[in-house]
């Protein structure tokens, strides 16, 4: 069931990249040299677009994760501290509760 779900909702973006990707296949140069004098750019490559676009939103997305990943930074250091917080605490807990507790040996009143 779980496989026929997955099926079902990869199926339709397959199908919309490869309608993309038959719509955009004409060649196109990507150039890499901003001072380029002439008409042919020293550094540049000559690619189909759907894979200079593809490969544009890849970068795009995992440049936003590592944005994102150094952005929560905080977050993830507010939260180890915490948890050795409440780990240093539950250590004083279990050792203020084994103070408590009476010696096994009381004396019985009858």
């Amino acid at each position: 069931m779980l496989r026929f779900l997955k099926l079902l909702l990869i199926a339709p973006f397959a199908i919309l990249f490869l309608v993309f990707a038959f719509a955009n296949g004409q060649f196109v140069t990507v150039s890499f040299d901003p001072l380029a004098s002439g008409d042919v750019p020293a550094y540049s490559i000559e690619a189909r677009m759907f894979i200079v676009l593809t490969v544009a939103i890849m970068i795009g997305v995992v440049a936003g994760g590592v944005a994102t990943w150094f952005g929560q930074g905080k977050h993830r250091h507010a939260a180890r501290t915490y948890r050795a917080e409440a780990e240093r605490l539950q250590r004083e807990l279990q050792a203020a509760k084994a103070a408590l507790v009476p010696p096994q040996n009381s004396v019985k009143r009858a």
